[in-house]
């Protein structure tokens, strides 16, 4: 069930291989591969991992002729819609589309001149399918630079603004457009001041957020407010480390902010001198086992009785913890006591029961 915390800005819709985005469709997640896109069966295995934890849209980079051809296998046989991210060589674009692309990832300012940007519009046209403009910190024409002394918000509207008005004179609107930069102040602003003034269908991100732990935080804080102005209609999280967390830390942001509920959201106690069970690896195999869920459910693991039967009765399945042993909740009811090294066993048992159930009852 999907339910929006602020009034989502009215952008037009585009469509990616069936997905849509924009228009009030559900804010989707997407990831990019980081295997070699030449090497045809790795690329495919970490697209079907993606989608397995849910990816909705992927992006494939594609650097050489090589890449290309490997591009047009990959697309045969991914789960998934597939973006083809290009930069320098507009005849790569061109033959991505071409090749069956769902949609393009072009910087227009890197790619040279006018008539090579105006020769992938003609293709993704003759396809009917959308352009994603990219419009990052660290590529920003030179002109804009001089003009503004640094990549600024406002720079970096200025170079979207030149790359949009310039399709919209050749007619062309299937688009989406992102603004990204690794400082989160300067992304907010740069989406605020974009989304005032378009109405185009916003890709967000912060791009070189960092590692899994460090980029998580700044691509929390950096989408989660610029969706809880209203602002994005697809994500994507740029960490240092296996896109599959990239797409369960999208999903965590926004099922943090209403927007999305998908998974199992696991609620567990932050511990302290009080608890009597050893927690953190009861935490870590349960969020292991149950991390290719689809269904919406909570599950708390909780360790003492402070909080514990409180929080464990108000998730559709849980356990609070005494001296090891644990007290099994399903929605609302004590069902069983167990001990410490049942627990796991027990709480994911319960919660494949309880799909199993609804799907039964369904």
């Amino acid at each position: 069930m999907e339910r929006e915390l602020t009034p989502r800005e009215k952008t037009r819709r585009i469509v990616i291989g069936g997905v849509p985005v924009g228009g009030g469709a559900p804010v989707s997640v997407q990831s990019m591969t980081k295997t070699d896109t030449r090497d045809v069966s790795a690329t495919l295995e970490q697209i079907d991992s993606l989608a397995r934890v849910g990816c909705e849209i992927v992006r494939v980079a594609i650097p050489d002729e090589e890449a290309l051809r490997a591009f047009r296998e990959i697309k045969r046989s991914s789960p998934l819609p597939v973006v083809a991210d290009i930069h320098f060589h507009y005849r790569l674009a061109v033959g991505a589309i071409e090749a069956g692309a769902d949609c393009v990832r072009i910087n227009p300012g890197n790619i040279g001149d006018r008539w090579k940007v105006e020769e992938v519009i003609r293709a993704a046209r003759g396809r009917g399918i959308p352009v994603r403009i990219g419009v990052n910190a660290g590529s920003l024409e030179r002109d804009i630079l001089e003009a503004y002394g640094k990549p600024s918000a406002e720079a970096l509207v200025e170079s979207a603004r030149r790359h949009v008005e310039f399709f919209e004179e050749r007619d062309f609107r299937d688009i989406k457009v992102s603004l990204k930069a690794s400082d989160v102040v300067t992304t907010v602003r740069a989406y605020e001041l974009f989304s005032s003034k378009y109405p185009y269908p916003l890709h967000v991100g912060i791009t070189e957020a960092g590692t899994v732990r460090s980029g998580t935080v700044r691509s929390a804080v950096g989408i989660g407010i610029i969706l809880h102005e209203g602002i994005g209609d697809t994500i994507r999280v740029s960490l240092t480390g296996p896109p599959e967390e990239e797409v369960r830390v999208g999903f965590e942001i926004l099922r943090s902010l209403g927007l999305r509920r998908r998974g199992v959201e696991i609620i567990s106690c932050p511990t302290c001198g009080r608890i009597e069970v050893d927690i953190l690896p009861i935490v870590e195999e349960v969020e292991r086992r149950l991390g290719e869920v689809r269904e919406s459910l909570t599950v708390a693991v909780m360790g003492c009785v402070v909080n514990g039967p409180g929080e464990a009765r108000e998730a559709d399945v849980g356990v609070a913890c005494g001296k090891g042993v644990g007290l099994i909740f399903r929605r609302g009811e004590i069902i069983k006591k167990v001990r410490e090294w049942e627990i796991v066993d027990e709480l994911v048992g319960e919660v494949f029961d309880l799909i199993r159930e609804s799907r039964e009852g369904g």
